[in-house]
Formats: C-alpha cells, structure tokens, sequence
C-alpha cells in the first residue's frame, strides 16, 4: 500500500484509459485531478495495447471504448477477462446499439456507461466495478432489454425444404435416405443436412434431433 493510501484511509482504485481518440484520453484524466480515490496506472490507444499492458501491469479497472483500431474493445475485453478475470472492465462508449451491449457484457465487462456521462457517475461507476457491483447506462439497459425481445426464435429461419429435411434426420434417415425420400441428390441432401445443423447451432444429428424435438421445430412423427 502507497503512502498517499495510508494517509487516505483507503485504498486507491487503479485505472487504465483505453480510448483510440487522445483528446478523449486527456479529458478522461481530469478525473484523476478531482477523485484522490481514483489514480491512473496508464493509457492505451488499442485493444492489442491495452492486452499488453495488462501483462505488465495489472489494473483495478479499466475504461474501454468500444471501437478502437485492429482489435476492437470486445475483443481486448474477452482477452483480458479471459487472462485476469479480478479486472473490471467498464465499457466507456458513445454507441448504445442492441447488439453491442450483450456483446461486451458476454465479453466479461462489468459495465457499459456512455461518453455523455458526467464525471462524478463515472467515478462512481468505476467505484462500483471495483467492489463487483455492475453499473449499465438507462440507454444500454433498454438496449439490452431490445435485444433480448429481438432475439429470434430458434430455426425461425430454417426453409421449408430444410424442415423436411430436418423432420427426416430426427426419424433417424440417412443422407442416402432422405435423397431418395425427397428425391433429390444426396449431395443436395447433405448440404441440406448442414444447413440445418448450422441454423440450429448443432455439432451433429443427435444434437439437431434433440433440439428439433425439444423447441417443436417439425410435426411429431407419431403426428403424421
């Protein structure tokens, strides 16, 4: 522990800057001026910098943006919290899109603020991420809640041929079997086959069979 925090009575919170604008870095660094809880352990101007500082340094919390030149700022994230899980990461953006917000919260950040907020919530955000506790822009939470609700049905696009095709792999045919069955070729029916097992996020027919069967995606056979 540093003097300054013995003096303090508290522990300093020790942040990393991660932004590709310098001008944005320099004004970040204002909180660090006005918050003695707060201290600055370094800047990044990318996401493959901000990874190799951390194998440096290791920060308490990090404000990342989003785009950022190479690797993006989901990308350094899941980086990151794949190498230091204990590094809170809070997204610092001006984008609240529906997809990005799931994205960097699966990617391991704690947070998701955007640029406009003042720099008192931000300091206390960043408080927040170091005690574990998430702190997500009213934007981001409705972005969040939009992209749930958007989120589509499972096989919602299979065509109609592919849930033919589908129908039959659960009853157990074969390739060979469902061309004749179809009468189609069998190449046409192994690429109806993989095209059914990829729209379902399926590894192999077992799989597909078992989500087919579970999210009554065809007919019962015993139905038909």
């Amino acid at each position: 522990m540093k003097i300054e925090e013995i003096m303090s009575g508290r522990e300093l919170i020790h942040v990393l800057i991660v932004d590709d604008h310098a001008i944005v870095r320099e004004g970040l660094k204002k909180l660090f001026e006005v918050f003695d809880d707060l201290e600055l352990l370094g800047e990044a101007e990318n996401g493959r910098a901000a990874v190799a500082f951390c194998q440096e340094k290791i920060p308490d919390v990090i404000l990342m943006d989003i785009s950022l030149p190479g690797m993006d700022g989901i990308e350094a994230t899941r980086k990151i919290h794949d190498l230091l899980p204990q590094v809170k990461i809070i997204m610092l953006t001006s984008y609240p899109e529906d997809d990005l917000v799931p994205k960097a919260l699966q990617a391991g950040a704690i947070g998701y603020v955007l640029k406009n907020i003042s720099i008192s919530a931000l300091a206390d955000a960043i408080r927040s991420a170091n005690d574990g506790r998430p702190t997500l822009d009213p934007k981001a939470t409705q972005a969040l809640i939009n992209a749930q609700i958007a989120q589509p049905k499972l096989g919602g696009d299979l065509s109609q041929r592919e849930r033919e095709v589908l129908a039959l792999v659960v009853q157990g045919l074969s390739n060979k079997e469902i061309a004749e069955r179809l009468v189609i070729s069998p190449a046409t029916a192994r690429n109806h086959v993989s095209a059914c097992l990829n729209k379902l996020g399926a590894s192999n027919r077992a799989q597909a069979t078992y989500l087919a069967t579970k999210h009554e995606l065809i007919a019962s056979p015993f139905n038909q």
